[in-house]
């Protein structure tokens, strides 16, 4: 059977953890299973996984938490699978540096195109996005090399899913671009009518920017339409 990849799974719920390892190695990817948060960092040092499957509610150690250790050295894609349908915890999954997140229950072909868009995301990061090596707008700068953002000449520390809609905003300054076609070019699929991560991620470009969530002016929400990156704002 092909490889496509190693999967570590982080669940503590043994039958949906078994059942989910399964059906992704079906699907040609060795999967690995962790039931604790407590056990995770050492077992990404030891498998370098591909991508991680994270569960939020964990025993020993929170999801949130372990997510947020793992980007302290691991920069391959992070899905968190939540249960609870709270915004709160998918803002601070996005900003502790999640790349995705899926509610449960999880739909397994839903699950492995999430998997899929965000490998193939990672290992070319560039090649939907990038025309230029650099894209500034005013004083913000976007190094799509080495995916480095500058603002007023100092560094801002960014999420992988916080660049890639940044990117794609600061690409297309001065235009609104549709709900739709953000999230073809970020994430590689169709808007569900439900997915709020798009909105969790420009609050937190706004608040990293200081752009005042209630009356912004450097990345505005065009009603009905979609999304304004506004160059002269910057």
């Amino acid at each position: 059977m092909d490889n496509y990849g190693t999967i570590l799974l982080v669940e503590d719920d043994v039958s949906l953890a078994q059942w989910v390892a399964e059906y992704l190695t079906e699907q040609g990817y060795s999967t690995h299973v962790c039931h604790r948060g407590d056990e995770v960092v050492s077992q990404v040092k030891t498998l370098n996984p591909n991508i991680v499957l994270l569960d939020i509610m964990l025993p020993g150690q929170d999801g949130i938490s372990v997510c947020r250790e793992l980007r302290s050295f691991y920069n391959a894609p992070i899905i968190m699978l939540t249960a609870r349908d709270e915004e709160m915890d998918e803002v601070i999954g996005l900003e502790v540096g999640a790349s995705d997140y899926i509610m449960k229950p999880v739909r397994p072909r839903a699950l492995l195109a999430r998997i899929k868009t965000a490998l193939r995301q990672s290992s070319e990061p560039n090649k939907s996005l990038a025309n230029e090596s650099v894209v500034n707008v005013g004083s913000l700068s976007i190094n799509t090399e080495s995916r480095n953002v500058k603002f007023s000449e100092q560094d801002v520390n960014i999420s992988s899913a916080e660049y890639l809609l940044l990117h794609y905003l600061a690409s297309n300054a001065g235009q609104v671009v549709s709900r739709d076609a953000v999230f073809k070019a970020t994430k590689g699929r169709e808007y569900d009518g439900l997915d709020r991560s798009v909105d969790v991620l420009i609050s937190a470009l706004r608040k990293k920017f200081n752009d005042d969530p209630q009356n912004p002016e450097k990345i505005k929400t065009i009603w009905g339409r979609g999304y304004l990156l506004v160059s002269t704002a910057w």
